[in-house]
């Protein structure tokens, strides 16, 4: 660290030149200007600034530690300074007398911001600040800090926690207590209660590994194994997913979303700011015991998008599902609102409402078909962003913030050449490849600040542009376009044999990939609406929703094949399939997945043909039978839900029946006889 600090960097009499905190961050950054660490005062300062009104960067005993990621700064600088008055920086406890300013270029690498994060942990050690507080000199100062002092209170290397945090921004723990507390379930076994954590903060340099020690030496005093994931600006490494499964409980100390989230549900669990992981440790710890104590666990959280290029040991066809589901996922609301508006546009104004001209230019306040005008051109504007959005985040998925302008600048070009949502497809493939492709690139220490906000989106932009434009956008599109005639074309046989693939599909994982896949298809010929693309959409629709309604109607007619807790959830599943929400069926699929998913895709092929061979159309995405007005053929379109709904009942009810013994136990129903009774289908 002596290269990020120096004596000219430390001002042990703060008090001549500030009183406030903006005025204390403005006489420490000066420095790093004097050395030429920043290039532009006022517009670090302003970054500076910006983090502050994220949340306070003041800290209980006396510590103030603003800090920003800045395209102004040259290389990663630390800047200190004391203060006898004390200067606010919203702790709870007062004034800070101790200001640390962490500056970090806009793409600092791995190894600096470790450094930092080690500075941010030594924070927490009283011996260390005790050390800081009375030091004489502005070298001896900056020697502590660096560690370049003999007597700097930094602890020696020894081997960390099973689980915890490692490697050269882990701090030395003391020993731990001989006896370990029991076990969350109080049976007063030898076993240590076990923890995981998560730790972040917008920025990700200070509070992210301030919150980690914290927590580590609360665990370490109270006999608990810890083991925590510092999501922070230097990236993170994943918990071991056996420690996860061993854990008695989950603490999340964060004020940006949890990366992954999923991988902790079914667990105790506390959630909260990352401030409150640095200041009350031990209680968040007491409290996660006692939530396991009485059995108290987040619900299996549901599918989400996932913003990495997956776990390491995920092959490559795992990570492409995820980089795909990553798009699809964020491309939904944007189908749903777009979709949507569009359609009532239409119900309020006609099918030729499409051809009104701009609101902008021509709008009558007291006319219907304004309005439903202006309904229309919104929804097409939201639906506009569908394939970059699509692109911009497969390439998130894979590469991370880096892979979004690419991405979108891809998905874009898509578009303009009529690629459509296969050429979306390809544009995020593109992008996330070539980023990960530059990333690999050695690169001189002096370009790695402007890397992530000039080099990378520049070289990116134009290659993936370049491929898209002259390489492979105009064979995407020429197959877009076939498949478009295809689609327009079809009629009698053809038309019910895609009614039964789309069904089948929706149907098969209850809005896991496969059914994404055939929803994204159908969505993405609404784009350019034709007869053949919104009877596919009608399908695809009509079949999602079967799932969830014949789970709900076969618990009513047959309860007693079900558990209490499914018969609660058959209730739900009425209003989720009639919303075409297709994971209202997931719980009873995760129970009895062999009986459930055939049954749900043999009703999903039944109604899927049928909406083709009737005809049915539909330009609403989304909205179940809420958008039956919007429907071509509505009365048939009804048929056909349920007609799949009775067949997908009766399937689910044979099969069920036709088991030996029936589930049961404490959820069961009673008028089952008791020796008949066999424990729930987990």
């Amino acid at each position: 660290m002596s290269e990020m600090i120096t004596a000219d960097l430390v001002d042990l009499d703060l008090d001549r030149s500030a009183d406030t905190k903006e005025a204390a961050s403005r006489a420490l950054a000066e420095r790093m200007v004097a050395l030429g660490r920043v290039t532009d005062l006022d517009g670090f300062l302003a970054d500076v600034a910006a983090r502050e009104a994220q949340m306070p960067t003041g800290l209980d005993g006396g510590i103030g530690i603003p800090h920003c990621r800045s395209a102004h700064v040259t290389e990663p600088t630390l800047a200190f300074g004391r203060s006898a008055r004390g200067i606010d920086f919203g702790a709870p406890d007062g004034p800070a007398d101790l200001i640390f300013l962490i500056a970090a270029p806009a793409g600092a690498d791995d190894a600096h911001l470790t450094i930092l994060s080690s500075l941010a942990r030594q924070l927490m050690d009283a011996e260390f600040t005790g050390a800081l507080r009375s030091a004489p000199t502005a070298a001896e100062a900056a020697a502590l800090i660096s560690g370049e002092d003999a007597e700097a209170p930094v602890a020696p290397e020894a081997p960390a926690a099973p689980g915890a945090a490692s490697g050269p921004e882990a701090v030395a723990a003391p020993e731990a207590p001989a006896a370990p507390v029991g076990n969350g379930s109080g049976s007063g076994s030898d076993e240590p209660f076990r923890i995981v954590a998560v730790t972040s903060c917008p920025t990700g340099i200070a509070h992210t590994y301030m919150a980690a020690e914290s927590l580590e030496n609360a665990a370490r005093e109270a006999g608990v194994e810890i083991a925590v994931e510092t999501q922070g600006s230097a990236g993170f490494t994943r918990l071991d997913p056996a420690v996860i499964a061993a854990a008695d409980g989950v603490v999340f100390a964060h004020d940006v979303p949890v990366r992954d989230k999923d991988r902790f549900a079914g667990k105790p669990t506390v959630d909260v700011g990352v401030k409150a992981g640095i200041n009350r440790p031990a209680e968040l710890l007491a409290e996660v015991r006692e939530k396991a104590e009485r059995g108290e666990t987040t619900a299996p959280a549901g599918p989400t998008p996932v913003d990495n290029a997956g776990d390491s040991g995920d092959g490559y066809g795992t990570k492409l599902r995820k980089w795909l589901m990553s798009g699809v996922s964020y491309m939904v609301p944007f189908v749903a609102a777009g979709g949507l508006l569009i359609a009532l546009g239409f119900a309020i104004g006609g099918w030729k409402i499409d051809k009104a001209p701009s609101v902008a230019e021509h709008f009558i306040w007291t006319d219907h078909t304004s309005w439903a005008a202006l309904l229309f051109q919104i929804g097409g504007l939201a639906f506009a962003f569908l394939v970059p959005v699509l692109a911009g985040y497969i390439a998130y998925g894979m590469a991370d913030r880096p892979g979004l302008v690419p991405g979108f600048v891809g998905g874009s070009v898509a578009v303009t050449i009529d690629a459509g949502f296969l050429g979306g497809l390809a544009a995020g493939l593109l992008a996330g490849a070539v980023v990960m492709g530059i990333q690999r690139v050695r690169i001189p220490a002096v370009l790695r600040g402007i890397m992530p906000v000039v080099v990378i989106p520049l070289i990116s932009s134009a290659v993936v542009g370049f491929l898209m434009f002259l390489v492979v956008g105009k064979p995407i599109a020429s197959l877009q376009s076939a498949l478009t005639d295809w689609l327009e074309g079809l009629s009698g046989a053809n038309a019910v044999i895609l009614g039964v693939i789309l069904g089948l599909m929706m149907c098969f994982d209850l809005g896991g990939p496969l059914n994404k896949v055939a929803y994204a298809f159908a969505v993405g010929g609404l784009a350019h609406p034709t007869d053949g693309s919104l009877k596919v959409m009608a399908a695809a629709m009509a079949a999602g929703m079967v799932p969830p309604l014949a789970m709900a109607l076969a618990t009513t007619v047959r309860g007693r094949l079900f558990t209490k807790t499914e018969r609660e959830n058959g209730k739900a599943a009425w209003f989720l399939g009639a919303s075409f929400i297709t994971e209202g069926a997931i719980p009873f699929a995760a129970a009895d997945p062999l009986r459930v998913i055939p049954a749900s895709m043999a009703g999903g092929a039944v109604t899927g043909a049928l909406s083709m061979a009737f005809g049915c159309t539909l330009r609403a995405p989304h909205g179940g039978v809420f958008v039956v007005p919007l429907i071509g053929q509505p009365f048939l379109y009804l048929v056909a839900i349920a007609a799949g709904v009775g067949v997908s009942t009766a399937v689910v009810i044979l099969l069920k029946g036709a088991r030996k013994t029936t589930p049961s136990g404490p959820a069961a129903d009673e008028t089952v006889p008791a020796e008949k009774r066999t424990p729930a289908t987990v």
